[in-house]
């Protein structure tokens, strides 16, 4: 049995965990490592890319700013989010502001260090990355559009490094990261439509407080298509292998998406919206191996 010491610690440590989201942390090393794996450095020896040392240090430097990241955009919405997440406050609260603050900045100076094994440039991009999801935490988040906007590529940049990284410059890449990036889009508008209530109360100018639920409910459907697309060339001119399963489920789940979309008045409902979306999300880093479920064992 634990004493009463171990349990206030063991709750801290989970207020921690929560703070900077850990289990979304494991799901971007994981993604990292597939995308690197399958889709940037497909033509090279997997143990070589597994056992890449400077892909190590990339890899742990995102997640030491991503981990930040969380801390300093929970520390400005700490008000809104007692109105919104009333439970997950309660357990971020264990844990004091200045402890939080000094970790931050102790995860920004980790991240910097790693990025310095790297190169100069690795150390100046996390180094801006670091300042921007800062600048948007404090401002740009209660801008319409430009919170979004940035939200989207604040998200996809811990995949741009490594993007830069390998140099892999082929077409397909680039629709992988357009079909994201509009799915991240979707995901940031519609935490927007869940969270009306608490960015109303404490003056952020997002899309549906700005413009009305309706008008977002138009942008979704309009993203929803605009998936169409990224999705058409994945499927009819690169080769994926067993992925077309996934896009297929992806259309499907859109599909219902757009039907709920347009009944979906409570936070409850958004919520549910929310969730098929982060499903979307998740499920695609794991159907990465279906491009060739074969090619680990061939390149042993």
């Amino acid at each position: 049995m634990l004493n009463r010491r171990q349990k206030h610690i063991l709750l801290k440590f989970f207020s921690m965990f929560s703070e900077v989201r850990g289990y979304n942390i494991l799901i971007v090393v994981m993604a990292q490592y597939l995308t690197s794996i399958y889709i940037l450095a497909h033509d090279k020896p997997l143990r070589e890319v597994v056992f890449d040392v400077n892909l190590l240090m990339l890899v742990l430097a995102s997640s030491a700013t991503i981990a930040a990241g969380y801390i300093i955009n929970n520390f400005y919405d700490s008000e809104k989010d007692l109105i919104n997440r009333p439970i997950k406050s309660r357990l971020d609260r264990l844990v004091s502001q200045n402890t939080k603050l000094s970790f931050y900045f102790v995860l920004n100076l980790i991240s910097v260090v790693l990025a310095s094994y790297v190169s100069f440039r690795a150390v100046i991009f996390f180094s801006v990355y670091i300042f921007l999801i800062w600048f948007y935490s404090h401002k740009l988040k209660k801008l319409p559009f430009i919170g979004n906007l940035t939200s989207a590529v604040l998200t996809i940049s811990p995949f741009f490094v490594i993007f830069i990284y390998y140099k892999n410059f082929e077409p397909v890449i680039f629709v992988h990261g357009t079909f994201l990036f509009i799915m991240i889009s979707m995901r940031e508008l519609t935490k927007d439509l869940e969270n009306i209530k608490g960015d109303l109360v404490q003056g952020y100018q997002t899309i549906p407080v700005v413009y009305g639920e309706n008008a977002s409910k138009v942008m979704l459907t309009i993203l929803s298509v605009l998936t169409l697309l990224p999705a058409y060339f994945l499927l009819y001119r690169f080769e994926i292998g067993y992925m077309y399963l996934y896009l297929y489920l992806c259309v499907f789940l859109l599909l219902v998406f757009l039907l709920l979309l347009w009944h979906s008045k409570t936070k409850i409902h958004y919520l549910i919206l929310h969730n098929i979306l982060k499903f979307i999300i998740v499920s695609g880093v794991f159907s990465i191996v279906l491009i060739n479920v074969g090619l680990v064992l061939n390149r042993i």
